[in-house]
């Protein structure tokens, strides 16, 4: 499978509600179900801020799913969305891309765009990372990840760090891709599953990210009492060192700041959701399986209009009929009479990018871009860079760039 992601992150689950005989009917069960998970949700998290800023956008989440859920059912405001796409296809895509319709893209990425670079996902049957944990003892593989576990045994974790440390890879041809866009003035975010920094090594900035899943980039202490923060070079020091991390002022063990599960997502990931898509004029989602919650919903959130491309190596993000019409689910559509706007192009991430790329006329820059950046890469750590990134992605031929039809604008910045 394509994407690592069910890593990471504490997702309730949703009990699937009976068919509704009415709107009464159909309003009163997901009433009692944003009730119900709205509790889930606050007795998993700790006290905090993060809690406070998500108590508030999951409110407002519950109420927007009950006026969806009310308007389906009672078949309001069903005019039938626009087709935006000329054709539902790649070279669809790129066209409504080059027009001035298309302003604001939003990505929403997995574990499928950091393969190439020597990563391994999460679920591939033998090669995923929780096929080869053995070594480590586990009750089960998802141990190495949740919070609890982690306190009372923190070796695993820093043992598997040592293997997986942001700094020993280079960021693929699909994280360039998502940096020429920036470059473009056409990147709204990008909303990433990956916890490996990759997205910011390939140079796209806090403002243009939402880690989803948090990131190692910064580290804290874990006692409540304390939360004293370090760097990704202290925290590097410590773990190429055989060192529990512990921490200078208490003694307590410094955790990286990704989300293990039983933990929060991050309060920018609530805050950003609303305004971002709203205002998103085309979504890429590339190298995830869209199998974890609440990053998974985030493709049902965008207009009716928007359209929306997968890059991936399997098909992802349908799902049953039923429980679209009552709102569950991403409701993905690329093959039914009624597809109007989803676009599936299977195969390697990085070979996507470069196809859309080509397409678009902006091949030769990405593929001069990422022979740039992976010279400048190889120039600063020399024989460090890990063999699977130094080997991230086959030479490509070069391809004679077409004359670009898009007039680039400034990039779009917006106040978190």
């Amino acid at each position: 499978m394509e994407s690592r992601e069910g890593s990471l992150c504490y997702a309730p689950s949703v009990t699937e509600p009976g068919a509704a005989a009415d709107a009464a009917a159909a309003a009163s069960s997901a009433t009692n179900e944003a009730d119900a998970t709205a509790e889930r949700e606050a007795a998993s998290g700790s006290s905090g801020s993060d809690s406070d800023d998500e108590g508030g956008a999951s409110g407002l989440t519950e109420m927007e799913f009950l006026r969806n859920l009310l308007s389906r059912t009672l078949n309001l405001g069903s005019e039938k969305p626009e087709k935006v796409l000329d054709e539902l296809t790649l070279e669809g895509v790129s066209r409504y891309m080059l027009t001035d319709k298309c302003k604001n893209v939003v990505f929403m990425v997995g574990a499928g765009i950091s393969t190439a670079a020597g990563i391994p996902d999460f679920r591939s049957p033998g090669t995923g990372l929780y096929a080869n944990l053995q070594q480590y003892n586990l009750p089960y593989p998802e141990a190495i990840f949740e919070i609890n576990y982690f306190k009372k045994h923190p070796e695993p974790f820093f043992a598997l760090a040592r293997e997986l440390y942001p700094g020993q890879f280079k960021p693929t041809v699909c994280h360039y891709f998502m940096r020429l866009l920036k470059e473009k003035g056409l990147l709204l975010r990008c909303y990433t599953q990956n916890i490996d920094t990759l997205e910011r090594v390939a140079g796209l900035d806090h403002e243009d990210l939402v880690e989803a899943h948090g990131t190692f980039y910064t580290s804290h202490c874990i006692s409540p009492t304390c939360k004293k923060m370090y760097s990704l070079e202290w925290m590097k020091e410590k773990i190429f060192s055989s060192l529990i991390p512990k921490c200078e002022k208490c003694q307590s063990v410094v955790k990286p700041d990704i989300v293990f599960f039983g933990e929060n997502l991050p309060s920018r990931f609530f805050s950003l959701m609303q305004s971002d898509f709203q205002n998103v004029d085309l979504l890429i989602i590339m190298g995830t399986s869209l199998q974890v919650q609440p990053f998974a919903s985030l493709v049902a959130r965008v207009p009716t209009n928007t359209p929306r491309l997968l890059i991936n190596k399997e098909k992802t993000g349908e799902s049953d009929p039923f429980m679209s019409l009552m709102g569950f689910g991403c409701g993905m559509d690329f093959e039914s009479e009624k597809a109007y706007r989803d676009v599936a192009w299977l195969g390697d991430c990085d070979d996507g990018c470069y196809a859309l790329a080509e397409l678009l006329g902006w091949k030769k820059e990405l593929e001069d871009l990422v022979k740039r950046e992976h010279a400048s890469i190889d120039a600063k750590s020399g024989p460090a860079v890990g063999d699977g990134a130094s080997a991230s992605r086959p030479q490509v031929k070069d391809h004679q760039q077409k004359p670009s039809p898009k007039k680039e604008k400034p990039p779009h910045h917006q106040d978190e």
